[in-house]
């Protein structure tokens, strides 16, 4: 299994950027996919995750209304669109893969892990 995330950069406050994962390796559906972030010296935190099949979303609350989760099947690319992006926002994100079973929201569940993507958010 490969998930390769890209799509990071240099933004200025109130800016957008989209981030992908593209997946490759196995099917999956049943699985659960998501995005999680870390910032240097804190814990990788939660963002978002999609369920592959159904296509039903999470977010971390202070992600809320800012960020949108989706993906594309045809492509077996997950997407994070992030809005509205806030110099805190700054980390790296990770795009993360498990199966659909259990607590979501937790990094040390996840199976399979993209190398990640810089996001940096100036003000």
């Amino acid at each position: 299994v490969q998930l390769q995330a890209f799509g990071g950069g240099l933004v200025q406050a109130g800016g957008s950027l989209r981030l992908s994962c593209a997946a490759s390796g196995r099917t999956f559906s049943g699985y659960v996919m998501g995005w999680f972030r870390q910032a240097p010296g804190k814990e990788r935190e939660f963002v978002a995750a999609i369920r592959w099949s159904g296509g039903s979303t999470y977010y971390a609350d202070s992600m809320k209304g800012r960020f949108t989760i989706s993906r594309d099947s045809a492509k077996s690319t997950v997407y994070l669109q992030t809005n509205s992006l806030k110099p805190e926002d700054t980390a790296v994100y990770y795009c993360a893969a498990k199966p659909a079973i259990g607590v979501i929201t937790t990094s040390a569940v996840y199976n399979y892990w993209g190398q990640g993507t810089q996001v940096t958010v100036s003000s």
